[in-house]
Order: structure tokens, then sequence, then C-alpha cells
């Protein structure tokens, strides 16, 4: 089998290509969920799933699945899974990549036998482009896609539940078509990292361990908007000077703090009028660290240090919480299993944590999860240039099928 990795990883690269040039817009990687674009992006995998013997069916959120079957018809189950809708004008390997490498290790199995039933899960929805909200496919095999985010719109004012009818699917089959096998003991997320560290290290794979948490902030400083000729400095109230010593504060002290990442997204000044003095400015706060309790401490600080600059000023503060996402550990015992297959194939595979969002966050509270990150060249991702490397996916799918071959159910040795 081995000897076969390095054609299967330079095929995976060529399947994700390819995949990539099923697009919602000509000239670029777009890809909605359950737009046309994801129809024919099943129909091509559809005809490769069957190339490996597989059959495949879609369920009522839009996933397409497929099982390698074990010899025991009550064996447990393990999920290979990512997603293949992307962002605007993206790259060809954010979520197709493990996909294709969950395919990869199917077809380099052959008819080896093992004590579980695989299934592949390529998701519909993990970016949130088309309705705004994340995570809806994974939601839905988690029994969490509530009403509520079912009637969530699109810009063209169509529900998430009448995009699934549209689809020819039926959202009030979703508890019975799309829940995970109730005997899933092991479920594995392979994926680019979308960052610099992998490639700062010289390294091909990463084991995650966390997904960070994040919280997002919406602040408001209020001050005076003003005449710029004939307010003198000391009588101004500058909404926009207050919120740009804060702004620096927030890259100074996340800067002194290991593992914490914080970002000032989005900056709105008002009136906006060059003769001015700027009234009300808003800005949005976006704070991640894989320690929730290092999280609050950070936001606690920052939200400290934005008043303190307004007061400065006599300018006002508000902040309002947008959201907040708990960070997410992955299972500890799959984890060490797959730190332990990377080793096995000769990779050093370095612990990290995520700091962006994956399906993984959402199945991990449920079943036993674990994910692999393999290095995004360049860092670059969520960009048309995004790319990976053969020697990297070749470390990816070798890791998988040692961990495939080795993993006893309920993680017995």
């Amino acid at each position: 089998m081995s000897q076969a990795a390095p054609n299967r990883a330079a095929k995976v690269i060529e399947r994700c290509r390819e995949l990539a040039g099923i697009s919602d817009v000509p000239g670029e990687t777009t890809r909605l969920f359950l737009s046309s674009a994801t129809r024919d992006a099943h129909t091509l995998l559809i005809w490769w799933l069957r190339q490996a013997g597989l059959e495949a069916r879609t369920d009522d959120a839009g996933n397409l699945r497929a099982v390698r079957h074990s010899a025991k018809a009550d064996a447990p189950t393990l999920v290979l899974f990512s997603h293949i809708d992307t962002v605007p004008n993206a790259g060809a390997f954010d979520g197709p990549l493990g996909v294709l490498i969950g395919l990869a290790a199917l077809e380099e199995l052959g008819a080896t036998p093992l004590p579980f039933h695989i299934e592949l899960i390529s998701f519909a929805e993990e970016e949130g482009v088309r309705f705004s909200f994340p995570f809806l496919s994974s939601l839905a095999v988690t029994g969490q896609l509530s009403a509520e985010l079912l009637a969530r719109t699109d810009a063209a004012g169509v529900s998430v539940a009448q995009a699934i009818r549209d689809f020819g699917l039926d959202p009030d089959r979703i508890p019975q078509s799309c829940p995970l096998a109730p005997n899933v003991f092991a479920a594995l997320e392979v994926h680019i990292e979308q960052g610099p560290v992998l490639e700062s290290d010289n390294a091909s794979l990463a084991v995650v361990e966390t997904i960070v948490g994040q919280s997002r902030l919406n602040l408001t400083f209020t001050g005076q908007a003003n005449h710029a000729g004939t307010t003198p400095m000391p009588l101004r109230h500058d909404a926009l000077t207050a919120a740009a010593q804060w702004i620096v504060e927030v890259e100074r002290y996340a800067s002194d703090h290991t593992q914490l990442v914080a970002t000032v997204g989005r900056i709105e000044a008002l009136p906006g009028a060059m003769n001015v003095v700027p009234g009300t400015v808003n800005v949005t706060l976006d704070v991640r660290h894989p320690k929730d309790e290092s999280r609050h401490a950070a936001v606690a600080h920052l939200l400290t240090k934005a008043e303190a600059a307004g007061a400065l000023r006599g300018v006002r503060v508000k902040a309002n919480l947008l959201s907040e996402q708990k960070a997410v550990p992955m299972d500890r015992a799959l984890t060490v299993h797959l730190h332990q297959a990377a080793e096995r194939t000769g990779h050093d595979a370095k612990p990290m944590f995520s700091g962006a969002g994956h399906d993984a966050m959402i199945l991990a509270p449920q079943v036993p999860t674990t994910m692999l990150f393999v290095r995004s060249p360049g860092g670059l991702s969520h960009h048309p240039e995004e790319s990976v490397r053969e020697e990297d996916v070749k470390a990816a799918l070798a890791t998988v099928v040692n961990l495939l071959l080795h993993l006893k159910p309920h993680g017995k040795r």
C-alpha cells in the first residue's frame, strides 16, 4: 500500500483542482451551500466513490455520504469528514482536501478487513457564506439544526428550508436521514492549517488538540462631532483618536500573551467627512485563545482599556457581545492515537491548536473527534493561490491509513 501512496497523493491534489473548477462563478472557485455547483460537485464525487466501489447517498441537509462496511454488520463506525462549500473566490483545498484524502484512504485500504465501518461525509455547508451562519451541515448530523436556523434567509430571501427543498430534499426528514450512526466511536477531520505555523517550522503535519474559543464584540466610541478647523485640540472629544489609541493597545496586549490573538477587523468613523472631528466610531473586536479563562481575561482587560482611552477625551464607550464560542478540546485518547500513527509513518506531527473554526468543533462534544492539519504553503488560505505540497499530502494520507489499520474500537490497542 505504501508504494502507491505517492501516486495517490498526486491524485488527491489533481482531484481537488478538478473539483475547484466546479463553481457558481465562472473563472473562480465559489461554491455555496446547495447551489447548482454543489449538485455538479456531488455528481463528480459520486463518480469517484463508485470507482472505489462505494455507493453514496445525499441526506436531507445536502451532505454526501458513503460507507465502507465491515464484515460485521453490528460493528461500530468511524467517520472521516470535511466540507466542499467555499468562501467567494476561494482556493482548491480548504475542505475538499479532507474529503479527498478520506476517499484516497479508503481506496488504499482496498479489501483490508477492519473491525469497524468507515463513513465518509462530505459536508455541504461549513463556511457560512450563503446564510451568514456556519456549520449548518454538521449541526444537522448532530441533531442541532434548529427551526430558527432552518428559517434563516439568504440575500435573495430564500430560507434554509426552502433551499433544501429546491435541491430536491426534505427538511422535515432531517431527523431521520442526517444523524450520525448511533455507534460512532471516532471521527477524524483532515484540513489544511490555513496559517503559517507549519510553514515556519518546515513541518508537514500537526495534530490539533484544541479548537480555540472566540469572542466577537462591537464597540461604539461616542464623542462629539465638530468643525475640524475651529475646534482646538484640547477641547475635542474625538471618538476616532480614542479608538485608535485602543486599537494599538489591542495589538500590544495580544502580542505580549502567548496563544492569544485579538483583531480589530472593521472601523466605521462618522460622520466620515475630512473636515469634521469624528463623533462616533464603531469597531469590531475578535478575541481567540485555546483556554476560555484566558480569553475572558483578555476581553475584560481590553474593554477596560477602551473605557480608559475614551475617558482621556470625554468619549463614552459601549460594548456589545455579538457571539461567543467556547474552546473545544479534541478527544485526548484519539489524539494520542493520531500522534502515534504519524510517528509510525516517520512524521513528527507537532501538537497545535486551531485558530479557525471547523466542523470538528461541532462533532467533538457529541463523539470522540480528532483533527489533522496539513501545511499551507505560505500560510495562504481563503485565496485562489491556496496550495498544498505533494509530500505533505502523502504524509497525511499515510498517517490516516496507519491510524485506520491500528485503531481499535473504544480505544483498545
